[in-house]
């Protein structure tokens, strides 16, 4: 909210929470206005039950505390323009607000429950009430959002109620601090738990709950000579009075820590502080960083971990659960490794292999540094606005029919570099019967949280999943195209592929979320292998497409499908004739659209991997890079058709 309040296209960023008036905890909670800045204030809203209540216990205050929002609403000469919910009971509150006053909404997800009841033993009635909230917020909400990959392409869409033209990907901040961090907070907090506090940090920090997994970490680590010998480990489990504080699962889990602590013999090894502040907590990353330590988030399903980035932040290497968000974090941050949860020896394995190999500590560290730069606030408050403007534009803006359209990739072929960007957006705007479509490998949230990163223009559709899917707008919301779909599902057996390939070596399936309805995807550990698989396949007699790019992408597909084929379709839809057409791009998963095209281009930056396309007489190589490189193309191609134009005796409109 700092982050929003600091733009001058945001008048007012507002907190709204509970009003209580509880001494132990401050009597700021008490106030009904607090300013903490001249445009972001905390309002807290009297429902008339002034009693500090428990997280398990606000649902039966809710009805209450709706009601007095409403009240408090409806006085003001401006209601605020959105109202951003985060969990599914502000959803509902929000919910009830937009009924009364019109307030549209849009909601944060976290944590979701849905995962949460696959792990449980036994059923649960208390979680099924929750997941049918979050379904409600999900459908009543005008976006949602999500912070990681699998929690906006899996976890959400698991819900009856979603629909993925209205799931976003934001990626949270992280606080930094300037001048460097004073580890001797940290020092002070753990130097009464350990014989020798120079050995490298090993640390975790979460809530006391069984789903974190600490016990597991704790056995890892006392299982592992290395670890015993070389390394202390520091558990920030929550705040505690003594192991009777809290709820039951909070009792059980500091309970079995200490257990584990003492079966393993962990003396003065192990550091389990009964209460930190936030200035320790940083502190503590910087001492792990600085001691060539390693942060561990062990959890069973981590739907984000923001805890990962704030270890980056610090320059700190990791190693976490493979399961949810942390594939995204450490696939796009670099700076650590991913482990099987429910796999003791592998936690143990991973930890010892960062502590050890003071080369790959070093590469980590240095990633973690430079590549979290990107993630903070002020990103994540223009990835918000541009999703708000979006849903209180009064009318959308007015589409005019394209007499020419550019079908272009993104990655690299668009992105790579402000000022090309600039340029070709500029044309667009000039150009209004020139249309614009993105074709890339990427899936359609990853491809609008980029196209709204670099500012791109909206495109008339999106080709997502390397010409396996299409999505357009309908009512207002991006949809897939059926009919495509339709006409490439011939002959598709993803099942069958899925055996053929089993075990062949050098091959290693993505993410669960980048496996779409007609497409498979590995990576690959070199070229010779999209020979080694095109074979496989035609010996099982199985009929699809294997398209290799970017040294170790390898995608599968029905033969139908491709960038080539979904080209064709939206220039048929938009009512395109292909001589009208032009198509971008820089890799092998472009190579299909470029030979198809009549007006293709190569951008400067192109991979060695399509190199060879140049060659070819519908193949416009740029001397430019990115954007810039596909603006030339499309000059030079129009300047082209020109020339025939007029040496055929007609000049082209």
């Amino acid at each position: 909210m700092e982050a929003l309040a600091r733009r001058d296209d945001v008048e007012m960023a507002e907190i709204v929470t509970r009003r209580f008036d509880d001494p132990r905890l401050g009597t700021a909670h008490a106030q009904p206005e607090e300013w903490l800045g001249a445009k972001l204030v905390i309002r807290r809203i009297d429902s008339g039950d002034r009693r500090y209540l428990a997280k398990e216990a606000l649902s039966a205050d809710r009805d209450a505390f709706a009601e007095a929002l409403i009240a408090e609403l409806a006085q003001r000469e401006r209601l605020p323009d959105l109202i951003h919910a985060h969990f599914a009971d502000a959803a509902d509150v929000a919910r009830r607000v937009e009924d009364a006053l019109g307030i549209p909404f849009v909601y944060t997800a976290h944590s979701l429950g849905m995962d949460k009841r696959r792990a449980l033993a036994r059923p649960s009635a208390a979680i099924d009430t929750r997941i049918e909230e979050e379904d409600r917020a999900i459908a009543h909400a005008r976006a949602v959002i999500g912070s990681s990959r699998d929690e906006c392409e899996r976890q959400l869409t698991a819900y009856p109620s979603a629909r993925i033209g209205k799931i976003h990907r934001l990626v949270p901040g992280v606080a930094r601090r300037s001048g460097g961090c004073d580890d001797n907070p940290a020092r002070e907090l753990v130097a009464p738990f350990l014989r020798d506090p120079s050995k490298p940090i090993v640390l975790a920090i979460a809530r006391p709950v069984h789903k974190k997994n600490l016990v597991r970490l704790i056995d890892s680590f006392g299982t592992n000579s290395v670890l015993r010998e070389r390394c202390n480990l520091v558990v920030l489990a929550g705040l505690r009075d003594d192991l009777s504080s809290g709820e039951a699962e909070q009792q059980q889990v500091l309970q079995g820590l200490v257990d584990a602590i003492d079966r393993h013999d962990l003396y003065g090894r192990v550091a389990y502080p009964k209460a930190h502040t936030r200035e320790q907590v940083g502190a503590l990353y910087e001492l792990a960083a600085r001691t060539g330590g390693v942060f561990v988030n062990p959890a069973l399903m981590e739907p984000y971990g923001l805890t990962l980035v704030e270890a980056a932040a610090h320059g700190l290497p990791v190693v976490a659960t493979k399961i949810g968000g942390p594939q995204d974090i450490i696939g796009e941050l670099e700076h650590g490794l991913l482990v099987d949860p429910q796999d003791e020896t592998a936690i143990g394995g991973a930890i010892e292999r960062l502590v050890t190999d003071t080369a790959l500590w070093k590469r980590c560290a240095r990633n973690a540094r430079t590549n979290s730069l990107g993630v903070n606030w002020d990103a994540y408050a223009a990835g918000f606005l541009a999703i708000a403007r979006d849903i209180v534009a009064a009318t959308p803006a007015r589409c005019i029919a394209p007499a020419s359209l550019l079908v272009s990739d993104l990655d690299n072929t668009l992105t790579g570099c402000d000022h090309g960007v600039t340029r070709i957006g500029q044309f667009f705007r000039r150009q209004r019967d020139f249309g614009f479509v993105i074709a890339t490998g990427r899936s359609i949230v990853e491809a609008r949280r980029l196209v709204r990163d670099w500012k791109l223009p909206v495109p008339l559709a999106w080709i997502t999943a390397v010409g396996t899917e299409i999505y357009v707008e309908r009512d207002g919301e991006l949809a897939l195209d059926q009919g495509f779909a339709e006409r490439i599902r011939h002959q598709w057996h993803p099942g069958a592929i899925e055996r053929a390939l089993a075990g062949l070596p050098g091959l290693v399936p993505q993410p669960d979320y980048d496996q779409r309805a007609y497409k498979r995807s590995y990576y690959a550990e070199c070229p010779g292998l999209a020979k080694r698989v095109e074979e496989r396949l035609r010996q099982c007699d199985i009929p699809a497409r294997v398209v290799f790019s970017h040294d170790r992408l390898l995608d599968i597909m029905p033969r139908q499908a491709g960038k080539a084929a979904a080209m064709r379709h939206v220039a048929a839809m938009l009512g395109i004739p292909l001589d009208r057409v032009f198509a971008a791009g820089d890799s092998g998963n472009d190579a299909d659209m470029l030979t198809a095209c009549r007006n293709a281009i190569l951008v400067g930056n192109h991979a060695e991997e399509v190199a060879a396309l140049a060659s070819r007489p519908n193949v416009y190589l740029a001397r430019r890079s990115h954007a810039s490189g596909a603006l030339e193309g499309i000059l030079a191609h129009h300047r082209a058709q020109r020339v025939r134009g007029r040496q055929a005796g007609r000049v082209p409109a």
